[in-house]
């Protein structure tokens, strides 16, 4: 709550926000190479965990900054809300895929415990709204009644689309962020760096971890439609 209170949005900032296991944080500087995404796109609510450096002075951080939430809109800093500056885009997808995506994250960083998540029990859950950032399709909806009010602020994606037609899709963000592409090569550079083929090959995403229990090859799996 107190965070909440005080963090101050800047008027470039861009918000990613999903709900969990909708989608991989990519980005398109080279960063990749030595460290998963999640270190160089700060997850809001994780900051001291997820940011390399621990990110504990938010205005130390250079402009543009872009961070990655998966808090519903409702909870968002005020400041964010409030801004018409600070873009937010929300990526949502099919809550099958959705589903089967957590579940298996879920049993693979919690390989050490005796008992695994059944995935009957996990679809009771997420079917009855049991769901860490609050129930799924409440989720989309606090965004999507916000979108349809300030479409100038928030811009809404489908993972489905991404997977399509990711070259559209990517052409359609940089054009909301008011940043449109010089010419088709730097296009094709970034779809080619922030592919899921490409990061899951790297080294880095192959071992290590986030934190202990949090395995980088965690982050990737098929990323297909019809998990």
């Amino acid at each position: 709550m107190v965070f909440k209170a005080t963090f101050k949005s800047e008027p470039n900032d861009v918000i990613l926000a999903s709900s969990i296991k909708t989608v991989n944080k990519d980005e398109e500087e080279d960063h990749l190479v030595k460290d998963n995404p999640h270190f160089h796109v700060p997850t809001i609510e994780g900051m001291d965990y997820y940011s390399k450096p621990p990110t504990h002075d938010l205005y130390t951080m250079p402009s543009l900054r872009l961070f990655h939430t998966h808090l519903p809109y409702r909870v968002l800093p005020d400041s964010i809300k409030n801004s018409d500056n600070c873009k937010i885009i929300y990526i949502t997808r099919n809550p099958k895929d959705t589903l089967i995506s957590m579940w298996h994250f879920f049993n693979y960083n919690s390989k050490h415990l005796e008992d695994l998540f059944p995935l009957k029990e996990v679809v009771e859950y997420f079917c009855n709204g049991v769901h860490p950032y609050g129930p799924f399709f409440e989720h989309i909806l606090e965004y999507w009644e916000e979108i349809k009010k300030r479409p100038q602020k928030i811009l809404f994606l489908k993972y489905e689309d991404l997977k399509i037609d990711p070259k559209k899709e990517v052409e359609k963000i940089a054009l909301f962020l008011g940043k449109p592409f010089g010419n088709e090569e730097d296009l094709e550079i970034v779809l080619k760096k922030c592919s899921l083929e490409r990061l899951k090959n790297l080294e880095v995403n192959k071992s290590g971890s986030i934190v202990s229990y949090i395995h980088n090859s965690a982050f990737f799996r098929k990323g297909v439609v019809g998990n």
